[in-house]
């Protein structure tokens, strides 16, 4: 298995020199996050995941979740990891201190969790649903249910989860048949069975939070009618646990990937539920923990792609086979080193454009959750939150997408060897495949960010983010080493509007016309996005070695991967927009019972 070493070194060059969180801390009223602190807090967040997390994460593989009579055990080690992370304060570095929070910023609480993830994705997966948990019942849960559920879920001693899929539907929750029966008390039985539930079962708390969609007895047919409720594993008694809820683990799904993340069926026997926020209005609720798990979908793509590329990287060095074309680099040995051939530098070096790409837009965005949550000013909330609700999407799908190309990438590179488990690169390429699938599969955001939030604003969310990129274009305009770069870039973010113009007419007479554009349109919106990303790193890279300052390889090698993505990856996309301007018919002609002809 790669040995996950925290890449530190880029971690900071982006929070400190390209986006200057310090700053941003300080602008926020964030006073605790000072320079030393959080410095200390990557450090130790570094040690954590590079002595406890990474070496359970092949044996936590191996070994998977176990079920029994409805009991899951997690793997050997899982469990006292866990009781570390909890006594290490990491569950609630970001929490509310009103209910025993340290009340730091998301945005770095996002980076532990990238650290986290990058060392063992299974294992994230148990504070990461936690996490969404405690936000949901944050932004909508009563006085009374914060004071219950927060101070318990962010000690860790309480674990939180979400069910919303049920066996006959997957995205439609419009269509759910769990049911919400009010009872005397102000209570209510909660009956039915979802599927896919993370961490709906295990041995690492004493309590599990399930946070329910169901639907009460007169409520609206579809998504209007959905209402969320609160269903303990065991109903609260005092400052601890009371009796057991009728609630139960009917199996556990047997996976391609990340086999010790426990995935659930969960039946609700007439359950005690309680509701949260309004009747009927639970799928609003419901979905500030699924963005904040969007986010933290998207940021997998990038960790495991980390974690890929530290292993390839890593072997490309060591393997020895064949001579490199130019002549030997290594005379003394029988052969070359792997890395001196050009197509595994192409691997390497698509691995590297995506991972630190996407780590800059992870960091760009988890920089705009702290805004809209701390600022003072509500144009900076307002500006935040739309741009929250633009990137969101296009976190969530091309980062899991890219991060898949990623991992698949680092397992070529080890060729026969990537194929084999020992080397543990194959685990990698699992457990990232489900990635684009979960928490609202990719064609699913592909509508979200091309249906709801570019077209369903009268592209207002877009000129928002292109108006940046606009203006970052303008003040560099003559600069003597990226004219061509920039110039290229604010090409594309012209072809943008006018794409998203050309969607939009052919949407009015013909509805499919959203659904045929929506990936590609998506995958061509994040490739400028990282073009856009790249250009204001390189900035930074060029700036330091002009002024003499800081490690100088460290910052040409940002200049050379920028100058890959602009010459090698951001090409991709003229193919993307080709196929937005397909259009539907060639999608749509073929008679549905002709494809099994």
């Amino acid at each position: 298995m790669p040995e996950y070493k925290a890449p530190l070194r880029d971690i900071r060059f982006l929070i400190d020199e390209v986006f200057d969180y310090p700053a941003s801390y300080a602008a926020l009223g964030a006073s605790d996050a000072t320079p030393d602190m959080v410095a200390a807090i990557l450090e130790e967040g570094a040690r954590f995941c590079e002595q406890v997390l990474s070496p359970i994460n092949r044996s936590g593989d191996e070994e998977e979740c176990q079920w029994r009579d409805g009991v899951v055990t997690t793997p050997k080690g899982f469990k006292e990891a866990f009781a570390q992370y909890v006594e290490g304060g990491w569950n609630g570095l970001a929490a509310d201190p009103a209910y025993g929070g340290q009340g730091l910023p998301h945005s770095l609480g996002l980076i532990i969790s990238e650290m986290v993830a990058s060392a063992n994705q299974s294992w994230a997966m148990y504070p990461g649903l936690t996490h969404g948990a405690m936000s949901a019942i944050h932004a909508h849960g009563t006085e009374e249910q914060k004071q219950t559920y927060l101070t318990r879920l962010t000690e860790g001693r309480w674990t939180g989860t979400m069910c919303l899929t049920e066996p006959h539907c997957g995205t439609d929750l419009g269509i759910i048949k769990t049911r919400a029966v009010p009872q005397a008390d102000g209570s209510y039985a909660i009956s039915g069975t979802k599927i896919f539930i993370s961490a709906g079962e295990h041995d690492m708390s004493e309590n599990i939070i399930h946070l329910v969609l169901a639907k009460l007895p007169d409520a609206p047919a579809g998504t209007k009618g959905i209402s969320l409720f609160i269903v303990p594993k065991f109903l609260p008694a005092g400052e601890g646990i009371g009796e057991r809820n009728a609630v139960s683990c009917g199996s556990i799904e047997h996976k391609m990937g990340i086999k010790a993340s426990a995935t659930c069926v969960m039946n609700f026997d007439g359950a005690t539920g309680f509701l949260i926020g309004e009747a009927n209005k639970g799928l609003n609720c419901m979905f500030t923990m699924m963005n904040h798990a969007r986010l933290g979908t998207g940021m997998q793509g990038l960790c495991l792609g980390e974690a890929s590329y530290q292993g390839a990287v890593r072997y490309a060095n060591d393997r020895l086979q064949m001579r490199a074309l130019t002549g030997p680099k290594a005379p003394d040995k029988p052969a070359d080193p792997i890395i001196v051939h050009p197509d595994v530098r192409r691997m390497l070096l698509t691995m590297k454009a995506f991972n630190e790409g996407n780590r800059a837009l992870a960091y760009f965005t988890a920089q705009q959750l702290d805004i809209a949550h701390r600022s003072d000013s509500a144009e900076q909330r307002e500006e935040a939150e739309n741009l929250l609700a633009f990137l969101t999407p296009i976190c969530k799908a091309f980062m899991t997408d890219s991060g898949l190309e990623a991992t698949n990438l680092g397992m070529q590179v080890f060729g026969g060897h990537g194929y084999i488990r020992e080397w543990g690169m194959e685990q990698l390429v699992r457990d990232c495949r489900i990635a684009p699938i979960y928490e609202g599969t990719n064609g699913i955001q592909a509508l979200d960010l091309l249906g709801r939030k570019v077209l369903g604003s009268q592209g207002k969310l877009l000129r928002g983010f292109t108006k940046l990129i606009h203006k970052f274009c303008q003040a560099q305009t003559e600069h003597p080493r990226f004219k061509a770069q920039v110039a290229e870039l604010a090409r594309l973010n012209q072809q943008w509007g006018e794409l998203t113009q050309k969607v939009g007419m052919a949407a009015m007479k013909d509805p499919d016309e959203v659904g045929a554009a929506a990936l590609d349109y998506l995958m061509y919106s994040g490739y400028i996005t990282l073009a856009w990303l790249w250009l204001r790193m390189a900035l930074v890279a060029e700036a330091k070695l002009q002024a003499g300052e800081g490690d100088s390889a460290y910052y040409q090698t940002k200049l050379a991967t920028c100058d890959f993505y602009f010459k090698r990856l951001l090409p991709r996309t003229e193919a993307h927009r080709a196929a937005v301007e397909a259009g539907s018919d060639c999608l749509m002609q073929l008679p549905a019972e002709n494809f099994s002809l």
